[in-house]
Order: C-alpha cells, then structure tokens, then sequence
C-alpha cells in the first residue's frame, strides 16, 4: 500500500485524496449488514408450522367446514408478534455505533475544509480541539490535547497526548487543540473493531423457548406423517372426504401448542409495558425471563455503581485566618476547566463574591494544578504531592487516601485539604444487598486501578474483597481466575468480554451492566445485558434491557417481573402442554383403532378456550414473586403429564363403551368434549390452589360457560342432548378421574426427576 508523509500545512492533494476513495482507503461505514426487513417478514411467515396451518386451513375451507377456520386467530397473532420483536432486534444492532460525530476539520491542499467523517481518507491531515471526538485512529503531528478516554479504557482520568502519540477513535478531546494524521480509517479504528465484534443478533438464552422449540422440534417430526396417515385411516374407513378431512385436522391442531406460543409472548409482552412505566426499556422479550434466572451478575464501575461524578465529602482546614469558601466559589466561577474536579468544587461552592479576576492559568495534566490571580491574591488549586512536597503533607495524603485530594494554596500558605469522592447511585447499597439475599453472585469489573475500584467496592457493602489487576494478569482467562475474584481491575474491553465467557463455560447465568464501549463486548456476551440510558450509544443500542433513569435501584422490579413471568407462565403452559400430550396420543391411537376419531376442531376450540386458554391468560398475568426452581420443561412435563394422560383413558373408555352399545358419533362426540373438559377442570383446579376471589370467581364462570355452550348452543359444537343413562356414566367416569389424576401425578412427581437428564437433553 502507498503511504503518504504531507506536511501539515498542506495535507493532501485532491488527486492523492481520489486514489484513496477509489482504492477503499477511507472511513467508511462499516457496519455488517442486517436481514432486510421484507426478508424477516418472510422468514416468519414461511414458517413450517404456518405453512401446515395454512393448508389445514385451505382443506377446511375446501371442504365447506367454514367455522372450524377459527384456528388460524392464534396463527396469525403469533406470526405478527415474531415479526415485530425480530424488526425491533434489527433495528437496535443497526443503530450500533460508537462514533457519533458528523464532520470534520481536514487540511487538504493548504486549506481548511469542514467534510463528513465518511470523507476522511488514509494519511488525511485532522485538526482536533476541545470537544471534538476522535473520528479515526491518528498520530499527533503537532500540539498537545487531554483526551478522555473512558469511553474505550473504562479509566476517568484524563491522558496527556502529545506529538507522536496515538488518537484512538471514540476518544474525546478535553482541551488543548492538536494536528494530526490519519493512521486507520473504517474498520481497521480501534472503536470500529468493538463494534463490529459487538455486531451480530445475540442467541437469547432462554429456558422457555428452548422448551418450546424442543416442542416444536419433536412435534414437526412426527405431526406430518401422523396426519396423512390418519387421513388415509378415516378414509378408508367411512369413504367420506369432508368428515375425514375435518377429523384430521382436528387431531393435527390439537397437536400443536400454537396458544401456547402467543400466550408465553402476550405475558412477556404485559411485562415489558409494566416496566417501561418504571423506566425500563426493554429490547428483547426473553431477556426478563433470563434475568430472573440469572446467578451471577457483573457491574461496571463508572456509571453503573457510580453516576460517574465527583462530589466534595468533606474539607480538612489548614489555615483558618483564610475563608476557603469564598476562595473555592471564586476560583470556580472563574476556570472553565471541564474536568470532574472542577465540576465538584463548583457544585459545592458557587456563592457570590466580589472577588475581582486579573488572570487565569486553566489546569494542565501536566502541572497538576491550574490558578487564578485576583485583586485580593493569587490562589492556587492542584495535586497535593505537586504543590508540597513535605513530610506534614506526605502524612495527610497517607492518611486520607481512600479519597481523590485536592490542595488549596496561595503563594506560600497551604488554605485547605479538599476531599473528593466518586457520587455512588442512589440506593446502590440497597439493591446489591437485594441481590445477595437472593443468593446472586456479584462481581465488578472495571477499568479503572486496583486502589480506585477497591475504594468503591468498600463503600458499596462488599465484604471480603479479592481484586486483581488484570493488566499484570498474562494468562488466559481460566473457570477457577472468574470464581477465585470478585473485584476486577485494569480490564481491557476484550478481558471483560473473557470474563463473561468463562462465567458462562462454567455453568453459570450471567448478567452484565454497563455504560461505556469499553462495556459494549461484555454486555453483547452476557446472557442479559443491562445498560445506563446516560451511558454512550453504542452500550444502549447493543442492551437488551436500558434504565432510562440510569437507575441501578430498577434492577430488582426486573428480576421480580421476570419471576411472574416464569412462574406463571410455567403454570399457564402446563394448560396448552395437556392438550399437546393427549391430541398426539390420540392420534396415533386412532391410527390402530377401526373407529372415527372423536373430536372436530369446533369442539376442541370449545374446550381449549375454557379449559386453558382464557384460565391460562388470567393466571399468567397474576403478582408472583417466588423464587424460580427446577427447570421449566420438567415442571410443566409434570404437571400437564397426569391430565393428558387421564384424557386418553378416558376417551378410551368412552370409545370401549360406545363399541359394545354400538353408540352413534353424535353422543361419543358428546361424551368424549364433557369428559375431556371436565379433566381439564380437575387440572385447573390443581393449578388454582389455594383460591383467591379472582380464581373463585375464573373457575366459577368457567364451568358455567362451557355447560351454557354443550347445552344451549349444540349445533354450532356438532354436540347431542345426552339421555341420563349417559350423564350418569360420565359423572362415575369424572368422580374415578380425580383418583386416577393424582395417582398419576405421583408417579410423574416421583420418576421424572430420576430421567431428569435425559428429558432436558
């Protein structure tokens, strides 16, 4: 590659610039591109599951069976809601960006031109001053600048850059003004590999959809061939097309746990809405699940603990013939340094005087101290071991080192001793006692040095502390470095990023806040990541969870948000799982079995709304604060296993009697919906217990609904009035079902757990 050397007072030529442009050298946008959002409309709709309720649909259609359509509702509202968190997903990795200015000051043939950053070429000549942010990695050809770096490194001091030093991206210019060259542009920045590592749709870890996507796997396998041979099994049986075909897909629907999907995301949905009225931005559904879940939780210093802030904790007298006050609301008034110091001290004092200005020296990172001359004297302000160098000062500096210091003099006297300290959050201390309590493992990681982290941990409750400097730390990140520490400093972005994926190779759930790009690895590679709304842009848009508030207080109506959720969505799907088990048995029964199968669709939209679906919605938004235990597919497998399995004997029953008295299809039908609803019952009773009104009330109407429909609306369900012989066989059968139910539920309670294993996998 041909590099260039201009002269600073000249830059390139335009011919120099062309070459650039044309052969790729300049800052372009680099980002890595996303699905279009005509392509995840696609990807949704064309799903196999849409794709077989859709011909379901089309047959039943065909066949004139129109209010057996009802189905496709639930098809259609799942479709949508996968389209729109998928585009919110997109979206927010889109916007992904660390660089947020827009143009720049080059020089290029003598002059001084303003151009957008993407004009910036490879050996460009930039000139930098006060508040401009650094755009591409360059070297400093003339000048001197403080930079802030915290962005990047994570460390609020500032950093004296002079000729020959490096500019790295994202970085932002504190003072001075500087001349510099162009080393990197696009994605060879130091900022644009973050973010193009950070660039890619996170796997949410996610317990309830991977068990609904063991379902769903399970379920596509054997659904198709099922299908079309039952059809060919009715066929054959009766000669009749629209009963078959109605039959079939009856038993296909009741297969799939589609009700299941929409209600698991409707919950989640409730979830976010409540907590965005707490200020809380949430970007993915799943990820109130995962915090709930999570065991280990990684905080970033600046930001997150702290709100990145000095505040003045108290101030040591030295001479009292001096007023500091009126001294330090003076000075104050008078610099304009833009540093967290000067903004403290301005804070505290920043009463009227009649102090009147000659001369300010702002402050320099390289004195130490900045000055200003007034009528009534010249009064300095800087480092301690700068401006005295004694053995008195050496004790004071010794003994209050848990502080930032900063020393007040005049010509010959020291004035006073100004203790500085890092503003923690607002209840910062309440909620990681909250997390303790409920047994998370908490772990900060920072890039500021061992002494400033370790003074942060103290004043936030941590006990026992273990800190060690990562930067002295030469070997790879190892399971028992993550779980020997629990205070990390001199964290480059690249070891935070380490750390999380040692936490998680070693089994653990792990949450990560964070404000900074330095952050913005390590909260892309958490399980959950949780970032401050008062943090960049690039550490927001790469979160799946923002405090608008930049609240750390917000975290605890999280976790117990995502503990409804599961709770109760681990209750709720226990519901849609009994009909998933007792529609798939059924149906490779009734492959064996030389009788009609018993149910039309209608019917068991009938039964699935009352029984499951609206309990199921009612339940899965009630307050549940209790701890998550056991694993989801287990728990819901143990309870929806006794009432799918009661339904089949049943049914089974039923179809043995309606074989010995030769009964027709209109009262098998019959009996099998009352017998399939009342097992339901027994099941939602289970669930229900204890009572509440709101659930006395739910299961009341519930059963009032359903004998209104069997009773009062039988043409519409394909039902038949029953003769009391019938009702009296179905009482007996439903009073033996509660035996049976919690017979089963006691070997299902005694034996999963001993295939545990097996089932996860």
């Amino acid at each position: 590659m041909i590099r260039y050397n201009p002269k600073i007072d000249e830059g390139l030529n335009q011919n120099q610039v062309n070459y650039r442009m044309k052969n790729g050298d300049y800052n372009y946008n680099s980002d890595i591109k996303t699905k279009t959002i005509g392509q995840i409309i696609f990807y949704n709709v064309f799903t196999l599951f849409n794709i077989l309720n859709l011909c379901l649909g089309f047959l039943v259609f065909w066949v004139g069976s129109y209010k057996n359509l009802l189905f496709l509702g639930v098809v259609i509202c799942n479709t949508l809601i996968s389209i729109i968190q998928e585009i919110r997903s997109k979206r927010a990795v889109d916007k992904l960006s660390i660089i947020s200015s827009v143009n720049a000051t080059v020089i290029r043939e003598s002059k001084s031109k303003v151009i957008n950053i993407e004009e910036v070429v490879l050996d460009d000549i930039i000139v930098y001053k006060r508040g401009n942010q650094i755009i591409a990695d360059s070297v400093i050809k003339d000048g001197i600048v403080e930079v802030n770096e915290s962005l990047l490194s994570g460390e609020e001091d500032l950093i004296i850059k002079k000729s020959g030093d490096t500019l790295y991206s994202g970085s932002f210019v504190v003072s001075g003004k500087c001349v510099a060259k162009v080393e990197k542009v696009s994605i060879n920045n130091y900022a644009s590999k973050i973010t193009h590592e950070a660039k890619y749709i996170k796997k949410v870890n996610s317990e309830i959809m991977k068990t609904l996507k063991k379902i769903i796997k399970v379920l596509s396998i054997v659904i198709v061939p099922i299908g079309v041979a039952l059809f060919i099994k009715q066929y054959n049986l009766d000669k009749n097309i629209t009963d078959s075909v109605v039959n079939t897909v009856a038993a296909i629907i009741g297969m799939i746990p589609e009700g299941l999907v929409l209600l698991t995301s409707t919950v989640l949905a409730v979830s976010i809405l409540r907590l965005s009225k707490k200020r809380v931005l949430v970007g993915q559904l799943y990820c109130i699940e995962t915090l709930a879940r999570v065991d280990t939780i990684c905080l970033d210093k600046t930001g997150t603990l702290t709100e990145g802030i000095m505040e003045v904790e108290d101030v040591i007298v030295l001479n009292e013939k001096y007023d500091y006050k009126k001294i330090l609301s003076a000075i104050s008034r008078e610099l304009s340094d833009d540093n967290p110091t000067m903004d403290a001290i301005g804070r505290k004092f920043n009463k009227k005087t009649d102090f009147k200005c000659l001369e300010v020296e702002p402050f320099s990172s390289e004195k130490k101290y900045s000055s200003v001359t007034f009528k009534e004297g010249k009064y300095i302000l800087g480092a301690p071991d700068v401006l005295d160098k004694s053995d008195n000062m050496k004790e004071l500096i010794e003994k209050y080192s848990d502080n930032r210091l900063v020393l007040l003099k005049d010509k010959k006297t020291n004035i006073a001793l100004i203790l500085l300290k890092d503003k923690i959050r607002f209840k910062a201390n309440n909620t990681l006692n909250y997390l303790r309590q409920e047994g998370i493992d908490i772990k900060i990681i920072s890039g500021d040095n061992e002494k400033t982290i370790t003074r942060i941990a103290k004043r936030v409750g941590f006990k026992n502390i273990k800190c060690i400097d990562m930067s002295l730390n030469k070997t790879n990140m190892n399971h028992q470095l993550v779980e020997n520490y629990n205070v990390f400093a001199r964290v480059s972005p690249s070891q935070k990023r380490d750390l999380i994926k040692a936490l998680k190779n070693n089994g653990h759930t792990v949450a990560m806040t964070g404000d900074g790009v330095n952050d913005v690895l390590a909260l892309k590679e958490a399980d959950c990541s949780i970032a401050m709304a008062s943090g960049s842009d690039a550490a927001r848009n790469v979160s799946e969870i923002v405090l608008l508030n930049s609240d750390f207080d917000a975290i605890p109506n999280i976790i117990e948000e995502g503990r409804r959720t599961i709770n109760n969505v681990e209750r709720s799907s226990s519901l849609f799982l009994t009909k998933t088990i007792y529609a798939t048995l059924l149906a490779i029964i009734f492959l064996f079995v030389p009788m009609d199968y018993p149910f039309q669709p209608i019917q068991l939209s009938l039964v699935s709304s009352i029984t499951i679906g609206i309990p199921a919605f009612i339940l899965a938004l009630e307050p549940n604060k209790k701890r998550i235990t056991g694993n989801f597919f287990i728990n819901i497998l143990k309870k929806s296993l006794p009432g799918g399995l009661t339904i089949v004997l049943n049914i089974l029953t039923v179809m043995l009697v309606a074989k010995i008295f030769n009964l027709n299809e209109g009262i098998i039908s019959t009996m099998a919906v009352i017998l399939v609803a009342i097992t339901g019952f027994i099941l939602l009773y289970k669930i229900c217990y204890e009572f509440n009104l709101l659930r006395k009330i739910m299961y009341i109407v519930l059963i009032i609904a359903f004998f209104s429909c069997i009773i009062g609306l039988p043409k519409l369900f394909e039902l038949v009035l029953l003769k009391p012989i019938y009702v009296i066989f179905i009482v007996l059968v439903s009073i033996l079902d509660v035996g049976l139910f919690n017979f089963i539920s006691n070997i299902c309670e005694k034996r999963l757990f001993k295939y545990k294993e097996k089932l996860i996998k």
